[in-house]
């Protein structure tokens, strides 16, 4: 099979309109990308979910287990399937970037969890998938993965189960349980800070467990105290005391904590650099859904703050028009990012004018233009301009023809508003066949016709 060919198969797989039983051929074939992208779509034909679960390859199974979009009912279908690795990711569960997904019905977690592979059933209770209520009646598990999971579900827990948990003989389990409740207890705190050693939830318990005064001190007299400078509860004395820190990054904590007013945030020698990743602080995460909180720290002059309260999808209308012109940038991309109605004016600006490599994906958001993009772009000498007239519900068949010839020719060759001729001329150039095969407005004979071409049975 050519390379050309190879490519208008792999448009097939991806094509929305593609029916199913161009579906069933392409998974005949001995082509791993083919097979996979077909998995990964969403609202399978039922034949086709059928054909999937009884292949005997099991990667496709596997990949079908791990696909986001797939129905989790469907998915759930593998849960007795032969192959370990196939119930393995199953009991994983999709992880894509920075998109929900699905859990499975309950009582296939609750197979899962009882699987006889103790891999299946320990990935299974770690998964973040699982719904709290299925863990809360695991705190007298004999296996203590089991009981670790079940401190996750501390809210839905009787007082004495968690009193259980907090005295019970394994360490990790006691570890597990005294996190969720160190916010409160200042000796569980140390405790933990003492038996968890290198443990990344050291962090975690120094930023947010109650100190005793004597405790904070000794945290606050440790060589790098960036960890416990954003602690709620570290006494007033202590933080002016980190505030004159030689380290920049401990001033820079405690420069944003809440309680400060603006005067006295902009009193402490911190700076924040353009391309510094800072994650969204804790208590402003707290309060994403207090429109207070939100005003006042988009409207502080302190980057973190704002850049925190763009990630908040709760931020006001005026609050969002107002950071959709901050002079910091990760501001504006945040914003775009997360919030569910970014203006669309600044997703076009950043995708024009941004260099961060995240700006490329704004044109997938839902609120980005399209109205106009024809008029402004079309003709541009820029050919990633002229793409975005592909967009324009306005733009007519004959536009469209041209920049199949003009360029940029793969967007608008997969355009189902191209003239059925021109689709037709494009499929038998060997350089766009590749595009076209994957244009939802494609003939279906034309399809089967590109499957006999590369031999596929019938």
């Amino acid at each position: 099979m050519d390379d050309h060919l190879e490519a208008a198969l792999r448009a097939l797989s991806w094509n929305s309109a593609t029916p199913g039983s161009v579906l069933l051929r392409l998974l005949k074939l001995d082509h791993r990308d083919v097979r996979r992208i077909i998995t990964s779509r969403a609202g399978l034909p039922p034949e086709v979910v059928d054909a999937i679960l009884a292949d005997p390859d099991p990667r496709l199974r596997q990949d079908f287990a791990d696909s986001a979009a797939a129905d989790s009912a469907q998915r759930a279908r593998l849960v007795d399937d032969p192959s370990p690795m196939v119930v393995l990711a199953l009991a994983i569960g999709p992880t894509p970037y920075r998109l929900p997904v699905e859990p499975l019905p309950d009582w296939a977690y609750e197979r899962l969890l009882k699987h006889p592979d103790e891999r299946i059933s320990c990935e299974t209770v770690v998964s973040h998938l699982v719904p709290t209520r299925l863990l809360a009646g695991l705190a007298d598990h004999p296996h203590r993965v089991f009981r670790t999971a079940a401190c996750r579900a501390w809210e839905e827990l009787p007082h004495a189960t968690r009193e259980l948990l907090l005295r019970d003989d394994d360490l990790e389990v006691r570890q597990a349980a005294a996190v969720q409740v160190c916010r409160e207890d200042a000796d569980r705190t140390a405790w933990l800070v003492e038996s968890l050693g290198n443990s990344w939830h050291v962090d975690r318990v120094l930023r947010t467990g109650r100190l005793s005064r004597a405790f904070a001190e000794r945290m606050v007299a440790e060589p790098n105290p960036v960890s416990v400078a954003a602690n709620p509860s570290l006494p007033p004395d202590l933080v002016r005391q980190l505030a004159v820190h030689p380290h920049p990054r401990i001033r820079l904590v405690v420069s944003a904590r809440p309680e400060l007013t603006e005067t006295e945030r902009a009193a402490i020698d911190y700076t924040v650099e353009p391309e510094a990743r800072l994650d969204p602080l804790d208590w402003v995460w707290d309060a994403r859904e207090d429109v207070d909180v939100l005003r006042r720290c988009a409207t502080s002059a302190h980057i973190w703050l704002r850049r925190s309260a763009a990630v908040c999808p709760a931020l006001p209308p005026d609050m969002v028009e107002l950071l959709a012109r901050d002079e910091d940038f990760a501001v504006r991309l945040l914003l775009c990012e997360f919030h569910p109605e970014p203006p669309p004016e600044l997703l076009l600006d950043l995708y024009l004018h941004g260099t961060h490599r995240a700006v490329a994906m704004l044109i997938a958001n839902p609120r980005f233009p399209s109205e106009g993009m024809a008029a402004r772009f079309l003709d541009s000498p820029d050919p990633d301009r002229r793409r975005l007239a592909v967009r324009d519900p306005a733009l007519t068949p004959e536009d469209l023809d041209r920049l199949t010839r003009e360029g940029p020719r793969g967007p608008a060759a997969v355009d189902p508003r191209l003239p059925q001729a021109r689709i037709r001329e494009l499929l038998a150039d060997p350089d766009m066949v590749g595009s076209v095969a994957g244009n939802p407005a494609l003939p279906v004979e034309d399809m089967h016709r590109l499957l006999d071409a590369a031999g596929v049975p019938a």
